[in-house]
């Protein structure tokens, strides 16, 4: 394998995405990533629109788990723990998406693996921590959003109501939080030549996520009522003739390149967008009048005139654009593979560049205990040992 962590060794416990898609991330830095799931595999390999005769695959499964091994154990039985057990002692980093309690009470919780790999970085993620009133509960995406604030930022500017972003933002924006955090902990263990428990949830990674420009009403304290609202004004798609759009005019410059390239002096002018804050405190006003002179002409048109005057635009794509659009075709950021049993697929390429050490997808995601036997034979297990787990259920493989 290739890539800046090319020789790090990955278990990855996880399931559904935040902790699987990290671990896919790792993965296409050149980790060794090992899949440990359940003999009837993760439950995001049916939770979605099953694209594989077999039923192993769904589409949101291949793009959470490409390049890792599979190896299928069930950790009720005393047998898989040994197996387990093993693969600690030679893992680098263990993530985890349980349930609180839930790894402590199998015996491998943080302290209980700390005495088999004290070198191991330990990574637990939950949805809104180890304590508080909320501890015990289900937690889903949907959750999430309505809890740190993101469903009230997105909501309708007429009615108020709050509204969900239609993707699992919390869960994939964790996903990179996690990865970040385990490269940092490696750079640690480093220096100091020991492990350590990263705990990461949900519900804090998306305030960290939001706070920045979202929370900007919260973040001096005392003038919370005074601040601008971030949901106060309409959001940036224009309507076209013939599409939609989206313009950004921050700096003074820019602001005065939309009007020479819209025809508009007047809104040069106008002492209500004079300068960025005042641009900001009239946002309601100033998005209303560009909605008004964008719907009169063409996409295509408008594009061209605010390039020439350096104004940020871009067309808004649907979806079906993406794969064929001109600048994602320039950068090949759509990689084709074969996915066994389920043909050829598309995936992104690794979003980071390394010039010494490249990225790369390290090849498709695994059938439930694809490497169960040849993973077992790397622990010094022979043919009749890895015959004995099978018969006992405590692992499985392809039959």
């Amino acid at each position: 394998m290739s890539g800046p962590l090319s020789g790090v060794k990955v278990l990855d416990l996880s399931s559904v995405v935040s902790g699987p898609l990290a671990a896919m991330h790792l993965a296409d830095q050149g980790a060794e990533v090992i899949k440990v799931e359940p003999p009837g595999g993760d439950i995001n390999r049916r939770s979605r629109q099953k694209i594989s005769a077999n039923g192993e695959f769904s589409a949101l499964f291949v793009s959470t788990n490409h390049g890792k091994r599979s190896i299928a154990l069930d950790l009720k039985k005393p047998e898989a723990m040994e197996v387990l057990g093993e693969l600690i002692k030679r893992s680098d980093v263990l993530i985890q998406n349980f349930r609180p309690g839930t790894m402590e009470r199998l015996g491998i919780g943080p302290e209980d693996v700390k005495k088999i790999n004290p070198r191991l970085i330990y990574v637990s993620i939950n949805g809104v921590g180890t304590s508080g009133p909320y501890v015990k509960k289900r937690i889903y995406d949907p959750m999430i959003q309505a809890l740190s604030g993101l469903a009230d930022i997105q909501s309708d500017q007429k009615t108020q109501r709050p509204q969900m972003i239609r993707t699992i933002l919390a869960d994939k924006t964790t996903s990179i939080f996690t990865a970040q955090a385990i490269t940092a902990a490696l750079y640690a263990r480093e220096k100091s030549g020991k492990g350590q428990h990263v705990q990461l949830s949900l519900l804090g990674t998306m305030l960290s996520f939001l706070w920045p420009e979202a929370m900007m009403q919260y973040t001096v304290v005392g003038r919370e009522k005074t601040a601008a609202a971030t949901n106060a004004g309409p959001d940036l798609v224009f309507e076209t003739t013939d599409g939609y759009m989206t313009v950004g005019t921050i700096t003074d410059a820019e602001w005065q390149g939309f009007c020479d390239a819209v025809e508009r002096p007047d809104l040069k002018t106008d002492e209500r967008f004079s300068t960025a804050e005042r641009r900001s405190l009239n946002s309601a006003t100033r998005i209303d009048a560009m909605a008004a002179i964008l719907k009169g002409q063409a996409r295509d048109l408008w594009l061209e005139r605010l390039d020439k005057a350096d104004v940020p635009c871009a067309p808004v794509l649907r979806r079906s654009e993406i794969v064929d659009n001109a600048q994602v075709l320039a950068m090949k950021l759509i990689e084709g593979l074969e996915q066994p049993e389920v043909g050829a697929v598309r995936q992104p390429k690794p979003a980071a560049e390394f010039d010494g050490t490249p990225s790369a997808i390290q090849g498709p995601a695994p059938g439930i205990g694809e490497h169960t036997d040849v993973i077992l034979a790397e622990l010094g297990f022979d043919a009749a040992r890895i015959a004995r787990l099978k018969e006992a259920g405590a692992a499985k493989a392809p039959a």
